[in-house]
């Protein structure tokens, strides 16, 4: 009898003790697993826009607008990959598959470089000489190569983080620990592999051989397969529990179906306010902002409840904390928009400093060491990788004095000091063209690059400074917008919160390749010329940078004027004595 009573206790007993975390001994293969992801992705999308331009003689504007396209369609696909890993297939089962899509993505590509039936042939290096562009087949190849890509992608960046915090125990001390150490060393496989992808990567496929150096990150993908499932049996595998996007499509669903109804005088009395019992979520106070959502939480005569008290019609009947819980998302869209231009500066850094480096002088301090186009954006991660310790051991104490705020200055507050920044980019971006630009037509070239132009004799150093202004705009906008979205969304919201950073990426990517191609098409019968041709020595760039600047400007007004209006995310115990320590609970618990 006493044997049977264990037992049975034991079946009443939380299934969280029995879980068996492994945590360090998978730490191994989880950071490996990752650092070789990131340095199969990376060393191949680094230098696509040269590739593009060379191997399959795309003109730049094709090729800008189809990387635009193609990054658009990775960070929109991780809404997706949310969504199903939330809903049906859990982290393990997403990533394990979306590791194998990546690598036939790598895999594919790298065969348009080994094989020339599968890439136009070699331009002539003579001016005038005749370009041949791609095939259907060769088009439907490579796109289907990138095809790969983007259904690896949508599904690794939303779970690779949340996974390996899985594998640690968030209820012990060391678990705690692990979790941290974890982050850290993930940060450090992402600059790693974008400094090596940067570096060592793209200048064995500009300089040596395109085969071999695409063939690289194939072989770091597979290295990335081989360690992500050699410890299959080890890891902690967290079964789906349903997707947020549900809960937020069933409030907005059901506020329909209940909008001819009227809100009772006392909503906060009178409307649905079960609570799931095993919620990670803080109790958020009622509100009346969006008051037409909380008609999804009237209670009519024709809902039915459970013996627990939850409804036995979730598409019939919500709770007010899943309102207050959507609300929370509608709040942060005029944020989400106000940092689109903030991302279409970024992604233009990143593809036309690409372009001006090929027309500029790349010869380091007269040596015959030529640093590789796609390397410059190398600056970018340096300024990074320099200030943000910089600013968060020296800069935010010092804040903190001053503002008594913990992060030294708000969420919102870093995220427009980095929007303006970004005004700066484009202005010195404006000025480094003009000058490059200017010295093509006054003194001497060094040489021609094909069915390109002219090189300028303006050394490419001085890309530099715009590329460093980039990097700070980063270190403030880009971290601190994820860390906005981070706090502001409910506690099971996470991977939406990820999803929602990336899906403005997506947006941007699109907006820049419609805006390049707009301007591309308007200028060409201006006074002006053609402000983007192939041949930017005959083309206006700085006047296209110009332009940002003045869109910057506008934008960082609307940025300053709606983040003033914003009211962070409050909760029901955040006037209590013990508020933080129930949010660290909250948060912790939510890592698994």
């Amino acid at each position: 009898m006493a044997a049977k009573e264990e037992d049975e206790q034991r079946v009443r007993e939380d299934d969280e003790p029995q879980i068996s975390y492994k945590g360090i001994k998978v730490m191994p293969f989880i950071i490996g697993n990752e650092a070789f992801e990131k340095l199969g992705t990376f060393g191949m999308m680094s230098n696509l826009l040269v590739y593009l331009t060379t191997v399959f003689n795309m003109p730049s504007i094709t090729a800008t607008t189809l990387l635009n396209v193609f990054d658009g369609s990775i960070n929109f696909a991780t809404l997706l990959g949310a969504f199903l890993c939330d809903s049906y297939f859990g982290r393990h089962l997403t990533l394990g598959f979306a590791c194998i899509a990546s690598f036939a993505g790598l895999f594919l590509v790298d065969l348009t470089a080994v094989f020339k039936q599968l890439h136009p042939p070699e331009c002539g290096s003579k001016r005038g000489s005749h370009c041949v562009g791609p095939t259907p087949f060769q088009w439907l190849f490579l796109l289907t190569g990138f095809l790969f890509m983007v259904i690896g992608s949508g599904g690794i960046r939303p779970c690779n983080l949340a996974f390996g915090a899985d594998q640690f125990n968030p209820n012990t001390e060391a678990g705690k620990r692990g979790i941290t150490s974890f982050f850290n060393w993930y940060l450090f496989a992402v600059v790693f592999a974008q400094m090596v992808s940067l570096t060592v990567v793209v200048y064995i496929q500009s300089d040596l051989s395109w085969p071999i150096g695409l063939a690289i990150p194939v072989i770091f993908m597979f290295i990335s397969c081989v360690l992500f499932f050699s410890a299959n049996k080890m890891y902690v595998k967290v079964k789906p529990d349903g997707s947020p996007f549900t809960s937020m499509a069933r409030v907005l669903v059901v506020a329909v179906k209940k909008r001819r109804l009227k809100l009772p005088e006392q909503p906060q009395l009178s409307l649905y306010s079960y609570t799931p019992p095993k919620s990670i979520n803080l109790a958020l106070p009622y509100s009346n902002k969006y008051r037409f959502l909380n008609k999804a939480a009237i209670v009519t005569p024709k809902d039915t409840f459970n013996p627990d008290g939850s409804t036995s019609d979730p598409w019939n009947l919500c709770n007010i904390q899943q309102v207050e819980e959507l609300k929370c998302v509608i709040k942060a869209g005029p944020i989400w928009i106000g940092v689109i231009t903030y991302f279409m500066v970024m992604i233009q850094q990143m593809q036309y400093v690409v372009f001006q480096a090929l027309q500029s002088n790349r010869r380091l301090f007269n040596t015959n060491i030529q640093i590789p186009a796609a390397s410059y954006n190398i600056f970018t991660m340096l300024t990074i990788v320099i200030f943000v310790p910089i600013y968060d051991r020296l800069i935010v104490p010092q804040l903190r004095r001053i503002t008594g705020k913990e992060g030294g200055i708000s969420l919102l507050q870093r995220t427009g000091l980095g929007i303006s920044l970004t005004v700066i980019v484009s202005l010195v971006s404006a000025l480094v063209e003009e000058k490059r630009r200017n010295l093509a037509f006054t003194e001497p070239t060094l040489g021609y690059q094909p069915h390109r132009g002219e090189i300028s004799s303006m050394s490419a150093l001085w890309l530099i400074p715009q590329l460093c202004f980039a990097g700070l705009a980063e270190s403030f906008t880009a971290i601190g917008l994820q860390e906005f979205y981070y706090r502001q969304f409910p506690e099971n919201m996470r991977s939406v919160a990820g999803a929602f950073f990336f899906s403005g990426l997506a947006v941007s990517s699109y907006l820049n390749g419609l805006l390049v191609t707009i301007i591309h098409r308007t200028t060409k019968g201006a006074a002006t010329g053609n402000w983007l041709p192939e041949d930017l020595n005959k083309g206006r760039l700085d006047y296209f940078h110009f332009l940002m600047t003045c869109i910057g400007i506008m934008n960082l007004g609307y940025f300053l004027l709606f983040s003033s209006w914003y009211r962070y995310k409050e909760t029901n115990c955040s006037r209590d004595g013990g508020a933080m320590v129930e949010m660290e609970k909250k948060l912790d618990k939510s890592l698994v």
